[in-house]
C-alpha cells in the first residue's frame, strides 16, 4: 500500500486548490494512503475531506511534527508549497519527493516588469504535474470542500425574504488592495436588488454594516458571525457568489456556484481564477484591464502603492451587475 504525504501549509484558497491532487491520488493510485500536512490554523479546511486518511498539523516550527512524520515511512512526499520548511521536511524524511514549481521568477517578471512569461494554465493543472508520474490523470471533477454534517446554514437566522433564495457578497480579503471598495459594493447591491448575505470576518463587520445601512432590508450582514465552515455552508446554497480574489471564491467554485470574481492588484494570469468542471463553468471575471500598474504584487498591500487604487476604482459596476442579474434571473 503506497503512502503519500501531501504538503500545503496555507492559505485557505491555496489549500482548496490542492484538493484535486488529494482526490485523484486516493481514487486513481491503487491502495493509496494519503496524509496531508498543513498549519494548525487551517486544519478545518481539510479536516472533513474523505480522501485524506490522516491530517497532520504544525505550529510552523516543525519540531512538533517531524518526529512523528519520520515514523510513517512514506513512499513519497508531494510538496505543493515548495518553501524552506518543506525542504527541511524532505531532508529529514529522506524519501522520494515531487515538488510544485512556483514559477517565482516568472511572477517577478510580471509584477515588476509587466512581462508575462507565465504558462496559460490553471494552478490546479500545475499542481497535478507533481503526480503525473504516478499515472494520475485529471478527472475533470473540479475542486472539493467538505463540511461536517452538523454544519448547516441555518436559514432561520435570515429574514423570510431570504428563504426563497439569496446571493452572497464576499467583501473581505487579507490585503486591502484585493478588496472591492464599499461604495462600489453599495452601488452594485442597489442595482442587483436581490437578497444578499455579506460574508467576511469580524474585521469586515463595520464595512458590512455600512453596506446594510445604505441598502436596507435586502442585505444580511453575516461578517464575523460565522466561522469558515458555516460561511462555506451559506455559500454552498447561494444562487450567485460575487467575491474578491479570496479563499471563499475557491470554496464557491468547489460547490459549482455561479461566481463573479473581482480582481484588483492581482491578475487572472497568476492562474488562480475560479476552477470548475466545464459543465459548471458559470464564472465571470471583472477587472480593470486598462490599469497599467497591475499586478503590483502577487499577494497584496495594505494600501495602493501609487495612492490612486485605480485597479478597483475603475472597475465597471454596470458590467458586474449586468452579469449578476443575468445569473440570478436564469
Amino acid at each position: 500500500m503506497p503512502k503519500y504525504l501531501v504538503i500545503r501549509f496555507s492559505s485557505i484558497g491555496d489549500i482548496v486548490l490542492t484538493s484535486p491532487v488529494v482526490r485523484m491520488l486516493k481514487k486513481q493510485v491503487p491502495g493509496a494512503e494519503v496524509h496531508f500536512l498543513t498549519k494548525q490554523s487551517f486544519q478545518s479546511v481539510v479536516a472533513n475531506n474523505p480522501f485524506i486518511d490522516k491530517v497532520w498539523t504544525t505550529d510552523g516550527s516543525l519540531t512538533d511534527v517531524l518526529p512523528a512524520l519520520k515514523k510513517e515511512n512514506y513512499d513519497e512526499i508531494i510538496d505543493l508549497h515548495a518553501n524552506l520548511r518543506t525542504w527541511r521536511i524532505k531532508q529529514a524524511l529522506k524519501v522520494k519527493s515531487s515538488t510544485f514549481n512556483k514559477l517565482n521568477f516568472e511572477k517577478w517578471l510580471l509584477v515588476n516588469l509587466k512581462i508575462n512569461r507565465l504558462p496559460a494554465t490553471h494552478i490546479v493543472n500545475r499542481y497535478l504535474k507533481t503526480v503525473e508520474h504516478l499515472g494520475v490523470q485529471n478527472d475533470g471533477e473540479g475542486l472539493d470542500f467538505y463540511v461536517d454534517d452538523e454544519v448547516k446554514s441555518n436559514q432561520d437566522i435570515f429574514p423570510v425574504s431570504f428563504h426563497k433564495g439569496y446571493w452572497t457578497a464576499v467583501i473581505g480579503a487579507n490585503h486591502a488592495t484585493k478588496r472591492f471598495p464599499v461604495p462600489k459594493w453599495i452601488e452594485a447591491i442597489k442595482a442587483i436588488n436581490f437578497p444578499v448575505v455579506i460574508i467576511g470576518d469580524k474585521n469586515d463587520f463595520a464595512a458590512g454594516q455600512e453596506i446594510a445601512h445604505a441598502c436596507g432590508g435586502v442585505v444580511f450582514n453575516a461578517c464575523g458571525q460565522f466561522g469558515l465552515l458555516q460561511s462555506a455552508a451559506i455559500v454552498s446554497q447561494a444562487k450567485l457568489v460575487i467575491s474578491n480574489d479570496t479563499g471563499m471564491m475557491h470554496i464557491a467554485s468547489a460547490y459549482n456556484r455561479n461566481v463573479i470574481s473581482i480582481w484588483g492588484n492581482t491578475v487572472p494570469a497568476f492562474g488562480m481564477i475560479p476552477y470548475m468542471p466545464s459543465i459548471y463553468s458559470n464564472s465571470f471575471i471583472v477587472e480593470a484591464k486598462e490599469v497599467g500598474c497591475r499586478p503590483c504584487s502577487k499577494i497584496g498591500f495594505a494600501k495602493c502603492p501609487k495612492g490612486h487604487f485605480d485597479c478597483m476604482n475603475k472597475i465597471s459596476v454596470s458590467e458586474l451587475t449586468e452579469v449578476a442579474n443575468r445569473f440570478l434571473n436564469k
